[in-house]
């Protein structure tokens, strides 16, 4: 029988679950029922039944068995037709009444009706056959066995005819479900067709092996690249054809990636119809098939043209910000230096005074170009531009030994704990620039705590990604913390939230363009209230550490020697010949590298090359050093610079460097290091880069 359809609670309709299938492999049994009120004869009759197998049910009176007719059902009924009350006649009529039981076979039993009058109104009551008692168990079993193999046989027929209705109504629910699937998967694919038409977005299905060709492309990219999709999916090599030369190799190892890990991202520029290039993002992920196996790899295009032109003009502006705020932070510094500077020598070269009032004016010049001298450092150092003597060092050591200073600067009111890893961590940086940038985070830290609060220094080792090791060092404190705004800009040179006067803007910047020059990285988490955290993370090193030695400026000692002076400032050179004259020493200068050539060339005797690294005319002062040691190979050399610029100007030099501005003390301390050591020995320029 076919199942109702109603409507559920959504409104839609539904069909009732399927009804189980008649079980044609279940055995058919059927049940017999023995009316009788004697109960021998009763007995007796099941006892010659029980050998069919069939389920026998015995009823003492007529009206016990029309009892059990209302609810059960028979294949036979063996009915004694002499019984107290309602007899076997009257039994009878009423079965054959009912129309539940009025096709049920009736055998009657009787052992004193046997003649050819009541043997007819037997079959008139509705018997289908007269045993007489006492019963013959044979006959009675053949006769039963006749009635029940019918019963069985009709109940299989109907079992038989039970299991092709349910195919049908199977049959015309599976149709049904299957129109009705049908038409939900069209409206499904018309609605996802008209989204896909609608969105700016490109779906894509590739191949997992190379090329990577298009299985599948929406007609949206239409919009965006001007060809139809027809032209990527039928000509496999068209996509990548139009990539742009410079960007082909990323996107072929983000397909390689694809395969590998299973997504994948990249931006490139497309040649699109109108002849202009556009940028398309494409990301996605490698599908797998039902065995687990790569199957395809499905992804989406974006046109990111307009974004990346947004990103541009926003890094454009930020950057046009920050050269802004550093100019007018460089210019604010600078001037106030100049002052100070300007004014004292206008005061001295105007009055005379006395000697105490003019020492002054001396010193207040000096700590002027000291304060220049150090805010140029910091700049060079953003900019990873300044000049770094790096060498291999435990980081636990030296933050063990620089604790008492960081301690004596965040005050008594800070507890400095230090939660340093119990093995030593080797990296390759420059020590005092290290200590400086310790410094700076830890003066940061107390001003982030004005009621005193805990600075935690944490290194640690870092596992290794890609065969490169970190070494990390956290300095944490429990201050005020940072909002994203300011957290944003932290290292941008000449910003700063403190009052005018308390702080310059360049401690994070120094920071930060330090352990980026140490090919390190800085990390920086913080919230309001919640304190922050700085983790500069520096490349670990497998070198051995080398103890420290730490140098103090004696005073000045000159000599005897002759120093060829290369420098193309006039004024520093002027200043540079009086003070090396002034010590001892015979000098002769020269502005350029041609000119320093033609001495180094000559005969005149020379000690030692002192020149400056950036010059004009092409060659620099480490392209003349190298040039004069090949002509002179026991010469010494001394390079100074203010700015090196291009780091590449400095790879590779084996000579030491003295950056400007210098003091004197220090200027001759080195000459004197220089002069005195072991007279070099000749060599090739090979042995001494091999060294």
């Amino acid at each position: 029988m076919t199942q109702a359809v109603r409507a559920g609670s959504s409104g839609r309709p539904w069909q009732a679950e399927p009804s189980a299938p008649p079980d044609l492999d279940a055995p058919l049994k059927a049940r017999i029922l023995v009316v009788d009120d004697d109960e021998r004869n009763a007995f007796a009759a099941v006892q010659a039944l029980e050998e069919l197998g069939h389920e026998l049910v015995v009823a003492r009176s007529g009206e016990e068995a029309l009892k059990r007719l209302l609810t059960e059902e028979f294949a036979l009924i063996l009915l004694d037709l002499h019984m107290p009350g309602m007899d076997g006649y009257e039994t009878a009529e009423l079965i054959r009444s009912r129309k539940r039981t009025a096709d049920t076979p009736i055998v009657f039993l009787t052992a004193i009706f046997r003649d050819e009058a009541h043997i007819f109104q037997a079959y008139s009551a509705g018997a289908v056959d007269v045993v007489f008692k006492p019963v013959d168990p044979f006959i009675l079993k053949a006769k039963t066995k006749v009635f029940v193999d019918l019963y069985l046989k009709t109940q299989e027929a109907n079992r038989q005819s039970a299991y092709k209705q349910w195919l049908l109504d199977e049959h015309t629910r599976v149709k049904a479900e299957k129109e009705q699937t049908v038409r939900a998967l069209r409206r499904a694919e018309a609605r996802q067709e008209a989204i896909l038409k609608s969105l700016p977005i490109v779906f894509t299905s590739r191949s997992v092996e190379p090329p990577y060709a298009p299985q599948f492309v929406s007609e949206s990219v239409v919009d965006i690249t001007g060809f139809p999709a027809s032209r990527f999916v039928e000509e496999a090599e068209f996509g990548s054809s139009r990539i742009h030369p410079d960007d082909l190799e990323r996107v072929v190892q983000a397909m390689d990636r694809a395969v590998k890990i299973g997504r994948y991202s990249c931006e490139f520029r497309w040649l699109c119809a109108d002849g202009q290039y556009r940028v398309l993002h494409d990301q996605g992920v490698l599908a797998p098939s039902d065995s687990g196996e790569a199957r395809e790899i499905f992804g989406v295009i974006l046109d990111a043209t307009d974004r990346r032109s947004l990103e541009e003009q926003l890094a454009q502006a930020r950057k046009m910000e920050a050269v802004g705020q550093l100019t007018g932070g460089v210019a604010h510094d600078f001037n106030n230096l100049l002052t100070v500077v300007l004014g004292n020598i206008d005061m001295l070269a105007r009055r005379q005074e006395e000697e105490a009032r003019r020492a002054r004016r001396i010193d207040a010049i000096r700590q002027a170009a000291e304060r220049g001298r150090d805010l140029t450092r910091q700049l060079l150092a953003f900019s990873r531009r300044q000049h770094l003597s790096p060498v291999v060092l435990d980081v636990n050591a030296l933050i063990r030994d620089f604790a008492p200073l960081m301690r004596q600067a965040v005050g008594e009111a800070v507890t400095l704990d230090l939660d340093l890893e119990g093995e030593a961590l080797n990296t390759h940086v420059d020590p005092t620039q290290l200590e400086t940038a310790l410094l700076n985070l830890a003066v940061n830290a107390r001003d982030a705590m004005p009621e005193g609060g805990r600075l935690t220094v944490r290194s640690r080792r870092l596992p290794a990604e890609q065969g490169r090791g970190f070494v990390s060092i956290e300095v944490r404190d429990t201050g005020v913390g940072m909002s994203p705004e300011v957290r944003e800009r932290v290292f941008e040179p000449f910003f700063t939230t403190k009052e005018v006067g308390k702080g310059s803007g360049l401690g994070l910047s120094q920071v930060y363009g330090f352990v980026r020059q140490s090919d390190g990285e800085v990390h920086v988490e913080s919230e309001p209230g919640a304190g922050t955290a700085f983790r500069l993370l520096l490349p670990a090193s497998r070198g051995r550490a080398q103890a420290r030695a730490v140098e103090r400026p004696s005073a000045a000692v000159g000599g005897k020697e002759r120093i060829l002076l290369v420098e193309d400032d006039a004024t520093v050179l002027a200043l540079t010949l009086d003070v090396l004259t002034g010590l001892g020493y015979r000098v002769t200068s020269a502005t350029n590298a041609a000119e320093a050539l033609e001495v180094i060339q000559s005969d005149a005797a020379i000690d030692l090359l002192f020149t400056d690294v950036v010059m004009p005319g092409g060659v620099s002062g480490v392209s003349l050093a190298r040039t004069a040691r090949e002509l002179r190979p026991g010469l010494k050399v001394l390079l100074t610079s203010g700015f090196v610029g291009e780091s590449q100007v400095l790879d590779g030099a084996e000579f030491p460097l003295l950056d400007k501005p210098y003091e004197t003390a220090v200027m001759a301390s080195m000459l004197r290091k220089l002069l005195d050591g072991p007279r070099r020995r000749k060599r090739s320029r090979e042995s001494a880069a091999a060294e």
